[in-house]
């Protein structure tokens, strides 16, 4: 049932969404059952390839990260990924009466279209086991670009906005989304500054 809705939305998004905008489910449960499961992906992959297997950038050495070092910033990885999408869901249904919802917003629906538009980015994570740093940008840029997609086809479903109104509701979200995203790496160069930041060791 977790990779239902997932495999659904690459391979028949239009019902997909409204089968999501069907179901009765809290918030909860599709913050603990979708994104705390398949935001782990990422972290999980970039601990394996950054403490394991290394990474090299054209004929450099090969570089890792120590055990502690990979375990924290996977860790610190996967926090910001929730916050992240929490917060996209939370902005998208606040913005949802200013862009011509029909019905009356809900936070778990907002959460919902979040959740579900990040799926592919979710799903790429797994490109990480394989550390070639511009496979890994074209994989997450593809994955970027379905991820708006999917929250452009969405909008009208779930939130019941007028398909011009998307338009304009997506580039709005899709600006919020790239604060937070700006927001992330600020934190992490706070973080780094606070003795948080990779150690590297070559080998």
């Amino acid at each position: 049932m977790l990779l239902s809705h997932a495999v659904g939305l690459f391979t028949r998004p239009g019902e997909e969404w409204a089968f999501i905008k069907n179901q009765r489910e809290n918030a909860t449960r599709h913050y603990v059952l979708y994104i705390v499961i398949l935001s782990a992906i990422a972290p999980i992959c970039a601990y394996i390839s950054t403490a394991h297997f290394g990474w090299s950038v054209g004929n450099e050495r090969l570089i890792r990260l120590t055990e502690i070092s990979a375990v924290q910033l996977s860790v610190l990885t996967y926090l910001a990924m929730l916050v992240g999408v929490f917060a996209l869901g939370y902005a998208i249904h606040w913005m949802a009466k200013t862009y011509g919802a029909k019905d009356e917003p809900r936070l778990v629906s907002g959460v919902a279209l979040a959740a579900y538009s990040c799926t592919p980015l979710f799903l790429a994570g797994f490109a990480l086991l394989y550390p070639v740093p511009w496979f890994n940008a074209a994989v997450f840029l593809a994955a970027a670009c379905y991820g708006a997609w999917l929250m452009y086809d969405g909008l009208p479903v779930v939130m019941g906005v007028e398909k011009g109104q998307a338009v304009m509701y997506g580039g709005a979200l899709l600006t919020v989304a790239l604060v937070i995203l700006v927001s992330t790496r600020v934190g992490s160069v706070i973080l780094w500054n606070l003795g948080v930041g990779p150690v590297f060791i070559s080998g």
